[in-house]
């Protein structure tokens, strides 16, 4: 039996189909619709001699048994972010699926290793701003203190939200026991940007995971009329956010291969009669290089002290996450 792509294909639009609308998927962790797309995800088994479980964590496992308990763990995840992409994330779960179709055919049930597909919980973190939740868990990465104090829009904390699905916030390390007998792992991802595109290339091998960093920079100026407040005395925190937008380009360029994004503004009183008071951005700065990364931060910081010093503004950073570059294994590259 010879892989299926197009049946992979077919079923991804059915997810699509399922749990997105109009403005794209809406498979966001932890909502109803994110549990009727797993539900649905489990039945594209039905047949198959596999086991299904979900670990401490949340993350949804299927393990296809071999003759030998060393194990390939193909990877992915089905949440989305809001308005997201059809094939981001889950293409790597449903190939994995299709894989584990083929390795049935081909040697009757029982493969010469174990081969499991597992989806992340919470990949993407589009609720409570942490990305990797679920496979941070897994692999004892998790930042218990920072992923208790972690709210969502609406205030309600991170393991309350998991304690309405039936995840105990503190022991979702314990699933870290499922890479007990993991011998590799690998994904097959959707490039998410136009590289390939532009090379006419049909794929690549990434050679690892950028480190992040990810901060909230918020500009303290004050509020004013805007009409009776001259140009020369306002305090603007926005004038000095919407400098930085512009300067994480050059900071970027001069890094070589990084990359920075601002990719959300907020201000108060957030009036159109009143100089803004306060702007809250978010920078995502990411880098294969770790000293470069470094050396991002801290231009952007650097950055933001001049231009308000520059607007007779303050400013203060909050760390939201951050995570070290990870270079793949060359024999899997």
């Amino acid at each position: 039996m010879a892989l299926d792509p197009q049946r992979t294909i077919a079923e991804l639009k059915q997810l699509r189909e399922l749990t997105g609308d109009e403005n794209g998927a809406q498979r966001v962790a932890f909502t109803e619709t994110w549990f009727r797309a797993r539900a649905w995800y489990k039945t594209l088994y039905d047949g198959l001699p596999v086991e299904i479980h979900t670990d401490e964590a949340g993350n949804l496992w299927t393990t296809l048994r071999g003759t030998s308990q060393k194990t390939l763990i193909i990877g992915g995840h089905i949440d989305s972010v809001p308005n997201g992409g059809w094939l981001d994330g889950c293409l790597n779960v449903f190939a994995g699926t299709e894989i584990l179709r083929r390795l049935h055919a081909e040697y009757d049930g029982k493969p010469p290793i174990t081969v499991r597909v597992v989806d992340w919980a919470d990949e993407e973190g589009a609720r409570f701003s942490k990305s990797l939740f679920g496979s941070s868990a897994c692999s004892g990465n998790l930042d218990m203190n920072e992923a208790r104090s972690l709210r969502d829009k609406d205030g309600i904390a991170l393991p309350d939200a998991l304690a309405a699905c039936g995840i105990d916030f503190e022991n979702v390390k314990a699933s870290g026991k499922e890479l007990e007998n993991a011998a590799a792992y690998i994904e097959l991802h959707i490039e998410q940007g136009p590289v390939l595109l532009d090379l006419d290339l049909p794929l690549g091998a990434v050679l690892g995971t950028f480190g992040v960093e990810r901060h909230a920079i918020t500009f303290h100026g004050q509020a004013a009329h805007s009409g009776s407040t001259p140009m020369n005395r306002r305090r603007d925190a926005f004038l000095a956010a919407a400098k930085m937008s512009q300067e994480i380009y050059k900071i970027a360029d001069r890094s070589g291969e990084g990359v920075c994004t601002i990719g959300s503004c907020t201000t108060k009183p957030g009036i159109v009669t009143s100089v803004i008071e306060e702007c809250r951005i978010t920078l995502d700065q990411r880098h294969l290089d770790s000293t470069k990364l470094a050396t991002m931060l801290l231009e952007a910081k650097q950055a933001s002290e001049q231009f308000a010093k520059e607007g007779n503004v303050s400013v203060t950073w909050e760390r939201i996450w951050q995570i070290a570059p990870r270079p793949f294994e060359r024999e899997l590259i």
